[in-house]
């Protein structure tokens, strides 16, 4: 057999070898960043020994780290590429909440699901005297958002419940839902109506609706937030087809 016809078998077995590295790369971020190799053959499908040399490589690069206890865990250096997406993301997603927010004039905002928490990656602020104010790069639990809501309501049930498993549900406010079963029943409603509400859960006095980007892998969701007084039914009605939108968009421009 000539070079050239061995170049496209080569060639697609590398291109097989980095998908199967950030497939690995992601089931243990969908895990909270902590597997071991039998772990990862059982989520993956892939055999052991396949296993074990990608994840040697992945050590190597800096992309993962080995603990005394033999476990993984995601490495230092996805700190880096994590933080130059995040900028991007909210680049791309600047213009959509600059629209959101002249078109329901509260304060829009973007979010990802990190790990087993959720990080906003992007805020645009309203123009209103009285604005909420979210800080990019702030974290908070999903149990009490509806980013969060939003996101695991998207996801495969026994993914949210090892989710949950990890999460204190801690009852930030009155209104906080503190019970796993209790958030199931809710993300069962986000599912049928294709939004989600947070109730003062998060922040006494400020409501927030959100709605997930679809088809988009680090899953992300769009909202939009203010003061109960002013996020009434009638605006929530007026702002989920809005925030619908907005979130093909931004798919749209990821894509």
């Amino acid at each position: 057999m000539s070079e050239n016809e061995k170049a496209p078998k080569a060639r697609a077995g590398a291109v097989q070898s980095i998908e199967r590295a950030f497939a690995l790369l992601e089931t243990m971020a969908d895990a909270g960043g902590t597997m071991g190799l039998s772990q990862l053959a059982a989520a993956s499908g892939l055999p052991l020994p396949t296993i074990h040399r990608l994840v040697r490589t992945l050590v190597d690069l800096g992309y993962l780290r080995q603990e005394a206890n033999r476990q993984y865990v995601l490495g230092p250096k996805l700190i880096r590429l994590g933080e130059s997406s995040s900028r991007m993301l909210s680049t791309w997603a600047r213009p959509h909440l600059a629209r959101l927010v002249d078109e329901v004039g509260e304060s829009a905002n973007l979010a990802m699901l990190d790990g087993d928490q959720i990080v906003y990656v992007a805020h645009t602020e309203s123009r209103q005297s009285m604005r909420m104010f979210t800080e990019v790069g702030r974290r908070v639990s999903p149990h009490c958002t509806a980013v969060g809501k939003a996101i695991l309501a998207d996801m495969a049930p026994d993914h949210v419940r090892d989710i949950l498993r990890r999460t204190e549900m801690v009852p930030y406010t009155s209104t906080t839902i503190t019970s796993r079963d209790d958030y199931l029943d809710q993300l069962e409603q986000v599912r049928e109506h294709r939004y989600a509400i947070d109730e003062g859960e998060q922040e006494a006095g400020v409501r927030c609706v959100a709605v997930a980007v679809p088809d988009y892998a680090p899953r992300l969701a769009i909202s939009i937030s203010g003061p109960t007084g002013r996020m009434s039914d009638e605006l929530i009605e007026r702002a989920v087809p809005l925030l619908t939108e907005a979130g093909k968009q931004l798919a749209a421009d990821l894509a």
